[in-house]
């Protein structure tokens, strides 16, 4: 990380000291009571406050408009539960690692996995903003794998300095999104490196693939990284369980090597089919279609 001097404003710097007091008391309260009071913090107080219900509500009508309200409803408060508690989960980088470490290796592409690091090829790992996403990486991550990643930087750049340093501590290599850390990623999976991207968010320069039945612009990162680098494409996910507090650690089939708009829309079905299984853990919060902006964007291109 950059010891540089931070650029922010008096706004930026209030926000941040606030957040930092609400991580560190969560973190002083055992593990059950910080997710359950973090859960209940974000879905009952902050999401109300800042607009993420009223997005997620949005996002659920969008792309399913007969969903009643009061599911809608369930789902989005699910969801912003789910973020908060994801959330102080990955801040506590040993504590996640450690839970994770007795928590079994399942599905077909975990073997894969492991055949991987024997050979010594590279692996791309995909996922989306599901349960809690960093769940897999820390159950490799204790069993002595090295998995790195690119990050999307924070709005606020107080917030974004300990966020990046808190990336890096479960595992490295990990690179700020951007054209530097694209590339950094890219030399780790060249010298046979793993490493995870999440896809699910929304890339005004991305590929338009459908996600849940609406159009979505998709980045083709991961799947042009596996391809110059011959890495496997794997999809995880990490489910949160009916507890709340434990979460699995399931590694897909390989995605095969081909097109990289057919290589991100099969990532896409993996990810909506768990999206299916387990709606409330999805991160419905995200602005991940834009229809606005889309609309316009085609109106833009079309003219009068």
């Amino acid at each position: 990380m950059s010891d540089a001097p931070i650029k922010g404003t008096p706004a930026d710097w209030l926000s941040d000291r606030a957040v930092r007091a609400l991580i560190g008391t969560a973190l002083l309260l055992p593990l059950r009571p910080r997710l359950a009071l973090m859960g209940g913090l974000v879905s009952r107080g902050i999401a109300p406050a800042v607009g993420w219900r009223r997005r997620a509500m949005a996002n659920l009508a969008h792309v399913w408009p007969d969903l009643p309200e009061t599911d809608r409803r369930r789902i989005a408060d699910a969801s912003a539960d789910n973020a908060g508690r994801t959330m102080i989960e990955n801040y506590d980088v040993a504590g996640l690692r450690d839970r994770m470490a007795n928590v079994p290796l399942t599905g077909e592409g975990a073997a894969e996995v492991e055949r991987a690091r024997a050979e010594g090829r590279p692996v791309m790992f995909v996922t989306g903003h599901f349960g809690n996403y960093e769940a897999p990486r820390a159950a490799l991550v204790a069993r002595g794998y090295r998995v790195g990643g690119l990050y999307r930087p924070m709005k606020n750049p107080y917030f974004n300095a300990h966020y990046g340093r808190n990336m890096h501590q479960l595992s490295g290599p990990v690179f700020e999104q951007g054209r530097r850390g694209t590339t950094g990623l890219f030399r780790h999976m060249k010298e046979g490196g793993m490493a995870v991207l999440l896809f699910d968010v929304f890339d005004g320069k991305g590929a338009v693939i459908d996600f849940l039945g609406r159009p979505a612009p998709t980045a083709l990162s991961a799947a042009e990284i596996a391809l110059r680098t011959g890495a496997l494409m794997i999809p995880f996910f990490g489910v949160r369980q009916p507890d709340g507090v434990s979460c699995s650690a399931e590694f897909e089939a390989p995605v095969p090597h081909g097109d990289p708009i057919d290589m991100m829309r099969a990532a896409t079905q993996r990810l909506e089919a768990r999206i299916a299984a387990h709606p409330g853990q999805w991160f419905w919060i995200h602005r991940r279609w834009k229809p606005e902006r889309q609309r316009r964007r085609a109106a833009e291109r079309t003219g009068p």
